[in-house]
């Protein structure tokens, strides 16, 4: 357990971070049929830009909240246009999370829906090129990354490894996904060593289904045991992270390294969870730098 000033630290930086009003899109798009099967589209607005005409780096963003339903894509907003202010084209994609089932008595919304949660990453994502077409023209799909907070770096580090799933997934693609590279940002990327650590109350076990469903859907949905990738990946974590401690982040890298791949991974001091994805913080330039090398 956390000591008072960690979580009184913690809980300094939630509030910081959710302090932003949310920012909205230049455009919408859906991807399906079902209400939060959209993606919101940021123009980049930097002043900085080369030339008026110029196309800018796409970053596609998933959102945290370990999956649950009360987390939609609001709470990022900020960050979103954080990055458009830094002269990024920018994808906020939306996607189904858990809900609360009567079964529980109402204890609390589960983490995330099997399949539904990774069908909708997954068609957003092939969706995208031609959404980004239409709503974002400044955009350059060339130059995508991919990046994603908490259970968002669990999704981006997942789509980044549709090639590699298991033969009969149905969300198996053909080859690598078109990316200059991922950037994941506290992610719950090892669900073994996630769920030692209870991890968001054992988030990740749910988003599975349960004890009974863990261990056959595992291979389909950790990112640990979906390696090597052969996309540039660059993790960015907080030494003071007790929401999703850098042990999570660590197990990654490490299982990136036995499979032959070489792993990014930034630790921040005296940084937590949130901070990476509040526009107030020093943390949020870091990760931008980290998207910037990868997309120019």
């Amino acid at each position: 357990m956390p000591d008072d000033a960690a979580a009184a630290r913690a809980a300094a930086e939630e509030e910081s971070a959710f302090s932003h009003p949310p920012v909205d899109p230049d455009a919408t798009a859906a991807y399906g049929d079902h209400p939060d099967q959209v993606i919101d589209f940021y123009a980049p607005h930097a002043p900085e830009l080369p030339e008026p005409d110029a196309q800018a780096p796409l970053v596609v963003v998933l959102h945290g909240g370990a999956w649950r339903a009360p987390y939609d894509r609001r709470h990022i907003t900020p960050f979103a246009d954080y990055l458009a202010r830094r002269g990024f084209a920018v994808a906020n994609v939306e996607y189904r999370r858990g809900a609360t089932l009567p079964a529980q008595g109402g204890a609390g919304p589960v983490a995330g829906r099997w399949p539904d949660t990774f069908d909708d990453v997954a068609a957003a994502l092939d969706a995208l090129p031609a959404l980004v077409r239409e709503a974002l023209p400044q955009a350059d799909p060339r130059r995508t990354v991919l990046t994603g907070h908490s259970a968002g770096g669990h999704l981006a580090l997942w789509a980044a490894a549709r090639h590699v799933l298991p033969a009969d997934a149905p969300w198996r693609t053909g080859g690598p996904a078109a990316l200059r590279g991922v950037v994941a940002l506290a992610p719950i990327a090892d669900f073994a060593v996630a769920e030692k650590l209870d991890v968001c109350g054992n988030a990740a076990l749910q988003l599975l289904g349960g004890e009974d469903k863990f261990a056959d859907r595992q291979p389909y949905a950790d990112p640990a045991l979906l390696l090597p990738t052969g996309i540039a990946t660059a993790l960015v974590q907080g030494r003071a992270d007790i929401v999703v401690p850098q042990a999570v982040a660590e197990a990654y890298a490490e299982a990136a390294a036995k499979a032959g791949e070489v792993v990014g991974l930034t630790l921040l001091e005296d940084v937590g969870h949130f901070p990476l994805i509040d526009p107030a913080a020093d943390a949020c330039a870091v990760v931008a730098e980290e998207i910037a090398q990868l997309a120019w």
